[in-house]
């Protein structure tokens, strides 16, 4: 609905992440994941609060439910605390403090280093988990060669 029949513009990039009711579904909390800075993210949480009273009817008409809740809307900003994560784990394997973040910032750039940091220790481990995984087999095989002849 949001994508095909609402044609508010300052609707931007949102998808709707999660739904929460209350047990007698009188309430609903719509979380939406916005990509944009701050005032598009304002913007857009304000254009789809507006919308609920619209999408609340519409779904009346489609749905067969005894009661149709309340939508409230709410941010998800996971993608961000997502990047920060990004970012610092990125600094913790270069040695470099972590670059200031931009506010609003919602989209993560990470880089793939696998020759360094954390990426080479796992896959280090890796290669020795199926080190170890082909020796255990060479032996049972070995053994049951044994015990055949």
């Amino acid at each position: 609905m949001l994508e095909r029949e609402i044609a508010d513009p300052r609707i931007g990039f949102a998808t709707v992440t999660q739904v929460e009711t209350t047990p007698d579904l009188r309430h609903a909390k719509v979380w939406v994941s916005v990509i944009g800075g701050v005032s598009e993210r304002d913007e857009t949480i304000a254009a789809l609060e507006r919308s609920m009273v619209f999408i609340r009817r519409e779904l009346g008409t489609r749905l067969r439910l005894k009661r149709i809740p309340d939508l409230h809307v709410r941010l998800d900003d996971s993608i961000e605390r997502g990047t920060r994560v990004l970012r610092l784990i990125d600094s913790i394997e270069t040695g470099v403090e972590p670059a200031a973040v931009t506010a609003g910032e919602s989209l993560p750039t990470p880089t793939h280093r696998a020759a360094d940091g954390f990426g080479a220790a796992a896959a280090e481990y890796a290669a020795a988990l199926e080190a170890d995984l082909r020796s255990k087999r060479k032996a049972r095989a070995a053994a049951a060669r044994r015990k055949k002849g």
